[in-house]
């Protein structure tokens, strides 16, 4: 039951649904949820049915989506700025996928453990994220905070509560590690234009060769650039890889739903049709 209920919301909480809603105002599994967890649905705008769903997954069932909405609400938008801060989510690295990533001076790996996740791949993935960042910190519940502080303990890796009010408790801050560092690793990371520039920048051109070799070609002189001026300027393409509308972020978009339409390159006509669409009454 606690796996189907998981299933629904993590369902209902994805970029397909949302985008679906607005556009047609209908959708099975919102509809679905919303019958199967609320009463008295009809004649209730879109947007207080949205945020009764998500306080009931709060109490409930708290799952991925809960954790990075939580994170993004309380991290970058309570304590950073979205003018000098960059939020990432589903970054490969290596063979792990990192949950969260934030960056601003620098750039923190979160890896998310909620109460349905294991911990038997934590160790491999916090062996990837050291490759590419610098700082990782764990963001888990309350009932794993004891098994993982007794296998961080001698770790640099941060330990982040969501507590059962559903605020984040700071169990441990991240320590920097820069041991680790791959060159390689970082260099798959990279897009194509974000490594060419680098490397023209550092380097001062790009290689003259066959399509086929010049992936290959890039990273020879990639691979000459120090390891510090690598992760620098690193950091400073991934944060541009996301560009919103500030101020039609801040206020069309509801707590609920900041994380989904952070990463959803919205413009301005789709704000205000999210505006719309959260103002109108649900049928049934």
């Amino acid at each position: 039951m606690e796996y189907e209920n998981n299933l629904i919301l993590k369902r209902l909480f994805t970029k397909n649904t949302i985008n679906d809603l607005v556009k047609n105002r209908k959708n099975d599994t919102f509809t679905y949820a919303i019958n199967r967890y609320l009463n008295e649905t009809k004649a209730q705008k879109y947007n207080d049915l949205i945020s009764k769903i998500y306080k009931l997954s709060g109490k409930q069932y708290r799952m991925e989506y809960f954790y990075k909405n939580t994170l993004l609400n309380k991290l970058l938008l309570g304590k950073h700025s979205l003018k000098t801060t960059t939020a990432l989510t589903e970054l490969a690295i290596g063979k792990s996928k990192a949950d969260f990533v934030m960056i601003n001076g620098k750039g923190i790996v979160y890896e998310i453990k909620t109460e349905l996740d294991t911990l038997e791949r934590l160790e491999n993935q916090i062996q990837d994220y050291y490759k590419v960042f610098k700082y990782v910190c764990v963001v888990t519940c309350e009932e794993h905070y004891e098994k993982l502080r007794k296998k961080l303990l001698n770790t640099k890796v941060g330990i982040y509560v969501l507590t059962k009010r559903n605020t984040i408790s700071v169990k441990k801050e991240p320590e920097e590690e820069e041991s680790f560092l791959d060159k390689k690793v970082i260099f798959k990371v990279l897009r194509k234009k974000e490594y060419e520039k680098i490397i023209f920048n550092n380097i001062g051109y790009l290689p003259k060769t066959s399509q086929f070799k010049y992936y290959s070609e890039c990273y020879k002189l990639f691979d000459e650039i120090s390891i510090e001026v690598i992760h620098k300027s690193m950091l400073n393409e991934l944060k541009k890889r996301i560009n919103i509308d500030i101020q039609d972020y801040k206020n069309y978009v509801p707590y609920e739903l900041k994380f989904l339409i952070y990463f959803s390159q919205y413009k301005k006509k789709d704000y205000e049709n999210l505006k719309i669409f959260l103002q109108s009454e649900f049928g049934g």
